[in-house]
């Protein structure tokens, strides 16, 4: 009993310590199991792929490939990508090791359920027994569905798809193994088992979330975000020449010096933004319903006292890192630390969920009329998804404060901002500032007018983000369409 009486104390005496605002207050007491009753959850899960990360890494995945029997293995990438050394690397890998693959390399940037059903149709015609995706987010999010489906051969396309635009159903049966080598910092797409496309009909994005279709292992090998695809650079207006220099000749084939080398500060951005809506997601034990049954238990759980660990870890290493890696061409340790930022920012929002900056972004991205990002090889108009989710970020932290200062405070102040004599009720507007003055350092386009929608728009934006509610039910503050009207339109500039 003494033993009992201890822990019981030490977990009180957390709970003081503990933020005590009411969307992270995490009362203590003593459960007696899973109650049908309960209005809301009272447990989380955390789930992550397995991660290896190190300096030229990829050319162990032909072994991986190997040691798991593959017989045949599909390979999905972009056209873009495919030309690059991280998928030459990938490749050199498995012909060394003798696996035998095929590549489906029609991958579309910003995916659509007709780019998904194209990727599926390709999995569907053979029998694949791994998967590899080579790439970003789009990539990686592409091969998981090609996955599911692949498994599922009977499934309609909507079953596994968010509800309520999908049905939202179960995943119950097993997939293949799918290893994801991320050649981008942001996305985190290698950790979670998220896949988000953009539902042409309802000119909104959604997605499939499930633990089922994580990868089995994210290969993160910083090595790549010393070659990213310059669409994904350009869209933030950062060009970096690498020089050859004694350690790139050392692990880079020669015809790589020669090469442009990049570093996306959206990156940065996106990662931080996963990082801050996970962090300040709506508590695990405050999410309803409380699932019946542990397999209905959402991907997107709520903030929980693990994820918060890992998405405070990536604040901070953003915050030590990102203006080192975009102003010194030759820092590979910080471009190195924001490849791994990813991950953890990853882990923390694959399992604690994003709320509104996110949920916002979908009608964003897929609205878009003419918009054209600077640099990205595609035929067709385009607003990335890292810049549809920072644009309304300072308008969306500003509105949530008022629920959880002290994490909306700790994050300005880890961001670099002076929190001493800031009051709680003062903590979103600081928040605000220093994202607006991250937003302007970087040179991100100023507000949605500027990747062309106007206050008439606003109604088809807010209509969008009201079936997102797999991510803005995880907003700490309850919100209304007056409220993502006001939110539209003070996004519309920033600065």
């Amino acid at each position: 009993m003494a033993g009992r009486d201890r822990i019981v104390h030490l977990l009180r005496q957390l709970e003081k310590a503990a933020c005590r605002c009411p969307a992270h207050s995490h009362t203590f007491h003593q459960a007696s199991g899973h109650d049908c009753g309960r209005k809301t959850d009272y447990a989380f899960e955390m789930a992550s792929s397995n991660i290896r990360y190190g300096e030229g890494v990829t050319r162990e995945i032909g072994m991986d490939l190997q040691n798991m029997g593959a017989h045949n293995v599909c390979l999905m990438t972009d056209n873009n990508l495919s030309q690059l050394y991280p998928v030459e690397a990938v490749l050199e890998s498995l012909v060394q090791n003798g696996v035998n693959y095929k590549v489906y390399d029609n991958v579309r940037v910003e995916p659509t359920d007709s780019s998904f059903k194209e990727a599926i149709a390709f999995a569907k015609k053979e029998t694949f027994d791994v998967y590899v995706a080579v790439g970003g987010g789009s990539v990686i999010d592409t091969c998981k569905a090609a996955n599911l489906y692949a498994c599922h051969p009977d499934a309609d396309f909507l079953d596994f798809v968010n509800a309520p635009i999908g049905k939202g159903k179960p995943i119950t049966g097993a997939l293949k193994p799918l290893i994801a080598v991320p050649t981008t910092a942001g996305t985190g797409s290698e950790t979670t088992g998220v896949a988000i496309f953009d539902f042409e009909k309802l000119k909104a994005k959604t997605g499939i979330a499930s633990r089922a279709i994580k990868p089995t292992l994210g290969i993160v090998d910083p090595l790549h975000t010393l070659h990213m695809p310059e669409r994904v650079a350009a869209n933030s207006g950062f060009d970096v020449l690498w020089p050859k220099n004694t350690f790139i000749n050392m692990l880079l084939p020669t015809d790589m010096l020669q090469r442009p080398w990049t570093f996306s500060p959206l990156c940065a951005l996106i990662t931080s933004s996963h990082a801050l809506e996970s962090y300040t997601a709506l508590p695990y034990n405050m999410r309803s319903p409380c699932p019946p049954n542990p397999i209905d238990r959402p991907a997107y759980q709520g903030s929980n006292p693990i994820s918060d660990v890992w998405s405070r870890h990536a604040l901070n290493v953003v915050a030590k890192y990102m203006k080192r890696a975009v102003n010194n061409a030759e820092d590979v340790k910080a471009r190195s630390s924001m490849h791994l930022a990813s991950v953890f920012a990853g882990i923390g929002f694959g399992n604690a969920g994003v709320h509104l900056c996110h949920g916002m972004s979908y009608p964003i991205a897929g609205n878009v009329k003419t918009y054209m990002a600077k640099g990205y090889n595609v035929d067709h108009p385009v607003v990335p998804h890292g810049l549809s989710v920072v644009l309304t970020s300072p308008a969306v932290f500003a509105f949530t404060a008022s629920m959880c200062p002290e994490r909306h405070l700790e994050a300005a102040e880890i961001l670099g901002a002076d929190v001493s004599n800031t009051k709680r009720e003062d903590a979103g507007l600081l928040l605000a500032d220093t994202l607006r003055q991250f937003l302007y350092d970087l040179k991100v386009e100023d507000g949605l007018s500027a990747v062309g929608y106007t206050k008439d728009d606003i109604p088809d934006l807010v209509r969008g983000t009201i079936p997102q509610e797999r991510v803005t039910k995880l907003s700490p503050r309850e919100h209304t369409e007056e409220d993502l009207t006001h939110l539209f339109e003070a996004s519309l500039k920033l600065y």
